[in-house]
Formats: structure tokens, sequence, C-alpha cells
């Protein structure tokens, strides 16, 4: 069975065309609309040349336009890759370079952003941009065409050969080398998770569910194909509510959702503010969490003001697709110390806690956590060295091997058979439900050239952050460095959830007896408040 991402969107608007399927602000898109809208943007994408596997880039605000050019990329027989309109234009050049987009779907107040971006990257080939607007801004030196060159195409879909074990998206994560990694997913990876989580959930037509995270971001795969797999409405929640926790609130009472997901930051800070009275988000029949630990406290904080709702933990990095274990929590823990599992792996998956020959430890014990089943990537695009190192083959029964992904966690299975979550092994952190590898900060540190050397270290923090992030550095002799400079410079580099807001100049950073940056000596002095900066 050839099931692909956009068949269950076809499905639904053929069922129930007049039903809502998005909804922005006073923007209500029907299914049958996102239907008809998305075949004709395939259509005019193949009559500019687009054809199978080739990369679409997507360069647009959280708007109903984003999901319609993404259902026609996969129309088109295409891949899309979504990029963050937030920039910084040189990373985003980075992902083009990668990528080898033949064309840019643009919409919305991204014309000085994209054209930075192409400014910035070195390209094999000149990309067509495609303004989703009735008019195209003026670009030097770039083709393309609007939303209107469309209204007279074919409403139907276009022939497609694509199937499901070809790649539905390209999703860029932080890279150690300072160069951002694509992990690429396959339809077949998506439509098992979307099949087992409609099982498991029950999401049905009629329910008003939230899209919380940007559409660079993982977790909103499931928000948007879960969504509408299933016939239901999917509420795009306006960015700037993120840090507005009364008016979040007042967002799903008035929306009336019935489901919540996102990263654990957010429902922190709801809590920190002291937003959800006891008896208030009664419409909420399900809470669910992924991308980071939810602090005990706020699970309890929430539980006690939803006694109605269910609340889930879904774990899983971008390279397994969305989750690939649950957990839903089956009462109010009593203490604040108690330890919420991630649980059981969903359906076609396993977490394995292994040891360094690959070998399972004893339950209790520490290992190091990995992930077998339907949802691993194929690796990362065009990095045949990191897809080697990340996803390994393990020794199995006879000659069979097992793919496995190393995710760089630590865990233990408890007495109860569930997996526990640890913390990294590593120097990749998780914040704000971004996934954000030290390496790269400190790679683009380094690229200012008025450092001799500078580490960059994180501390877990319980608010709405996660994770402070931590810049030690020692200039260039003669160099005018300060940290609201350096800030200031990084900020052209790096998107804001990975600037360092700690900082400290030293003369030469400590070194162990290896003759490395002694990390741990480095935590340990920024722990001490009085020595460090604020930025």
């Amino acid at each position: 069975m050839n099931t692909l991402l956009q068949h269950g969107v076809t499905a639904q608007a053929e069922a129930r065309p007049e039903t809502i399927a998005l909804v922005s602000g006073n923007e209500r898109i029907s299914y049958g609309v996102l239907e008809r809208d998305s075949n004709r943007l395939a259509r005019l994408l193949i009559e500019f040349g687009c054809s199978k596997g080739e990369r679409v880039a997507l360069l647009m605000p959280k708007i109903p336009q984003a999901v319609t050019a993404m259902l026609a990329t996969l129309k088109a027989g295409a891949i899309y890759v979504p990029l963050d309109p937030a920039g910084p234009a040189s990373r985003l050049a980075r992902m083009l370079e990668s990528s080898d987009c033949f064309c840019i779907l643009a919409s919305g107040a991204v014309k000085d952003m994209l054209r930075e971006t192409l400014l910035h990257a070195r390209l094999a080939r000149r990309p067509i941009v495609g303004w989703l607007q009735d008019r195209a801004p003026e670009l030097d030196g770039v083709a393309g065409f609007c939303a209107a060159d469309a209204a007279g195409l074919q409403d139907t879909p276009p022939p497609c050969t694509v199937t499901d074990a070809d790649l539905a998206h390209i999703l860029f994560t932080s890279g150690s080398t300072g160069m951002p990694k694509g992990v690429t997913i396959a339809h077949r990876s998506v439509v098992h998770f979307i099949t087992w989580a409609q099982s498991y959930f029950g999401t049905a037509p009629g329910e008003r569910i939230s899209q919380h995270p940007p559409f660079h971001f993982d977790l909103s795969t499931f928000d948007i194909y879960g969504t509408l797999w299933a016939g239901a409405e999917l509420h795009l929640v306006p960015p700037e509510l993120n840090l507005l926790p009364h008016k979040l609130a007042q967002f799903i009472a008035e929306v009336q959702l019935t489901q919540w997901f996102s990263v654990p930051s957010v429902l922190n800070l709801m809590a920190k503010y002291d937003v959800v009275k006891p008896g208030s988000l009664a419409s909420l029949e399900r809470v669910m969490w992924c991308g980071e630990a939810m602090p005990t406290p706020t699970l309890i904080y929430l539980m006690r003001r939803l006694p109605h709702a269910r609340f889930t933990n879904l774990y899983g990095p971008t390279e397994a697709t969305i989750a690939s274990s649950y957990h839903t929590v089956p009462g109010c823990p009593s203490d604040d110390r108690e330890a919420i599992p991630i649980g059981t792996a969903c359906a076609g998956e396993a977490l394995l806690v292994l040891d360094e020959a690959l070998q399972p430890v004893a339950p209790g014990e520490t290992g190091d956590l990995y992930i077998s089943g339907v949802g691993l990537s194929p690796g990362y695009w065009r990095d045949p060295d990191k897809t080697r190192g990340a996803f390994l083959l393990r020794p199995g029964h006879g000659n069979a091997h097992e793919r496995i992904y190393r995710t760089g966690d630590l865990a233990r299975v408890g007495p109860d058979g569930l997996v526990y979550f640890l913390g990294r092994a590593d120097s990749q952190i998780k914040s704000r439900g971004y996934r954000i590898e030290l390496g790269e900060i400190e790679a683009a540190a380094n690229a200012t050239g008025w450092l001799r050397e500078c580490a960059v270290v994180a501390l877990a923090r319980n608010g709405f952050e996660g994770h402070a992030i931590c810049c030690a550095y020692t200039p260039q002799p003669g160099a005018e460095v300060t940290p609201a400079r350096l800030r200031e410079r990084l900020r052209a580099l790096l998107p804001a959830y990975m600037l360092p807001t700690h900082w400290k100049a030293f003369e030469f950073l400590p070194k162990n007896a290896n003759g490395k940056i002694d990390r741990p000596a480095l935590r340990a002095v920024f722990q001490a408040p009085a020595e460090v900066l604020h930025v």
C-alpha cells in the first residue's frame, strides 16, 4: 500500500470539502479550498520544471499558505525544506547550499531576509522564487511566479510517481561543526506515526487542535498531518503569544481547543504566572508535550487544574520522526521530585538502553539510549559520514543487523519496565524545545575573529529556557571585546534561542590534565553569579 502524506488530506477533502481545515485569526480555510489550492500550486511547480525528488524551500511565517505549500510540494513529487523566516540569513544560506533547492516558496514580509540569504549563499544553481501572494516583490536577478499564475490551472492532483519510501521533507537541526544538519524524513515514517497516533489518541472530525511549534520544527509535522488526516480543525497559535502566558490561556479558552501539543517550556511559563485556573480550559481533552523534560511541579500544577484532561509525554529526536515513545500519566504525581518516564516505544519502534558494546544494560543501570524501527530517518542529507556516525548497524540474530540511532541521551529502565530519560551524554542541549549543539555556538563565536579561544557550556534551569547558555572567552590581543558587542555580532550568525545569556572573559581558559578546556570547571564558575556578566 503506497500511502503518501498528501493522500490523507485529499481523502478528507473528498469526504467533507466544506469542513474547516485551517484557522488563523479571522482566516478560515476549508478542506476543499486547501485541496484545490495545493493541487493548482503543484501543477504550477511542475510547469516551471519541478520534478520528482527536487527540493522546495519554504520561507514564510506561520500562515495557512505554508500548509498549502507543503502539500503542493509533495503533490509535485518534490521534497519540502522549511526555513525559519527569522533567519539569520547566513544560516539560511548554508541550508540552501546544502539542499540545492530548485525553488523557494515565499510569502509575507520576508523579502529582505530572502535577498540577504541569496547574497550569502554560494549556489550551484539559482532557485526560482514563487510568491504565495497576489504580487511578487521585485528582486534583482530572481525569476519566479506569484499565486495568481496558478488560478487557471486544473484543481485535481497531478500524476505522481513518488513511493512511500521517498523523502517528504528535510528538517535542518543544529550541527556541532557550525553547519546545520539536514535530517531526511520519508513519507512512510510520518504515515506510520500518524496512523499510530490517531488510533492511540482517538483524534476525530470536529476537534480543534493547536499548532504551536514553528513549521521548521519537527513537532509541527504531527500537528499538521495528525489533524488534517482526522478531518479536524488546525488552529495556528500566533507566535507572539509565546511569552504572554495570560494571552495564551485566553486563546485556548476562546478557541475551545480540544488538544494542546508543545514543548514544556510554554507550559512552564503558564504555570509560573498561574494563568490556568481550576475549572478553566474545560474544552481541553489532551495535553501533550515533547522536545524536553517536563518539570514535575509544572505537571502537578496543570493536572490539578485540568483533572478532566489526559496528559501524555512524548519522546523522540528529529532523526526518529516526531516521537518514538509515549507515556500517559496515570494520575497526578504526589511528589515534586517524582520522575516522569518517557515510557514505552510507539508501535513499530524500540527503545534500547545499551552499553559501549551495544549490549543491553541491566534494569536500573544507566546506559546510552538508542532507537530502532520504522521511524528512523534514512540519514543526513548528502552527508554519509555523519549518517554512519549516528545510525549504526547492531549485530542481531544470525546474519541480521539491526539499524539503530544513537540519540546521545542517557536512560535507564525502571522497575516498572518503563524507560526514564536521564539527560544528555554530550554537549547537545534542549532549550525552549530547540535542540542546540553548543559546538555550533562556539563555531560562530570563533568566526568573529575577535577571540583567541572560547567555550560554551550550559547550566540546567527550571525556568522557561530549560538551560542557561554560558560563553567563556579569551579576547585576541588588542581586541575591544565586550559581551554586548559579542552578542550583537552573534545575532547575525545564530537564531535568537542560541544566543548565550551569561558571559565571562578569561586571560586563559582553564585546562585539564590532557590540555583540553576544563568544561566542568567553567560550569562551576558560571554557577557563581558574582563572577558572571548577564547580557
